[in-house]
């Protein structure tokens, strides 16, 4: 039976540089029209897309790399006390890798539950629990994140409090929120 070689040049299009990686606070402003200080309240100051599924149409769909269905690969930086706000993906599994620095992951309806991430440690979050994360060293965090969706998803759905919402709503109005939905950032329970 042969082997499968990819030809030679498909490896370049499957090629992510950091230099090149767009935050979502620009990207989102770019595509979306959501303002930057609206991004900013629901993810840390960067989160660059790397890897997302072909045909993906949540926020890392601008991701350089298009793999198989079933993952999204992001890059956290966050700088010292950064982190992204207590949230909830419906129907993924988010996974963590902390490369620098050190992240306090908490969890729960109210974050009570914690641990702390050296470098090189990993954890994996259920769907539907509350989670959230937070450089809690002193020097520029960077944690490797990893979303796996449900079969089929083309998006991940993340709600946020119902009270950040309502202040994105007042500060830049509803097609502010509007149009994070459409990327899948929510707020409120889900119905």
């Amino acid at each position: 039976m042969p082997r499968h070689n990819p030809v030679d040049d498909t490896i370049p299009q499957r090629v992510a540089r950091y230099s090149k990686l767009v935050p979502y606070k620009d990207s989102m402003k770019d595509a979306n029209g959501i303002p930057q200080e609206a991004m900013l309240m629901m993810s840390p100051d960067k989160v660059m897309p790397i890897m997302s599924p072909l045909g993906w149409e949540g926020r890392s769909k601008v991701a350089p790399v298009k793999g198989a269905p079933g993952l999204t690969i992001t890059l956290a930086e966050c700088p010292p006390g950064d982190s992204a706000g207590l949230h909830k993906h419906t129907a993924s599994v988010e996974n963590f890798f902390c490369v620098q620095s050190r992240f306090e992951i908490t969890w729960g309806e109210e974050g009570q539950f914690s641990i702390i991430l050296e470098p090189l440690d990993f954890v994996s979050v259920p769907a539907g629990v509350y989670r959230d994360f937070k450089n809690v060293g002193n020097e520029l965090g960077r944690l490797l994140v990893m979303i796996q969706p449900e079969p089929g998803d083309q998006q991940d759905a993340v709600y946020h409090a119902a009270s950040s919402g309502e202040e994105i709503a007042r500060r830049w109005g509803p097609a502010t929120v509007e149009a994070m939905a459409g990327i899948g950032i929510r707020f409120g329970e889900p119905s």
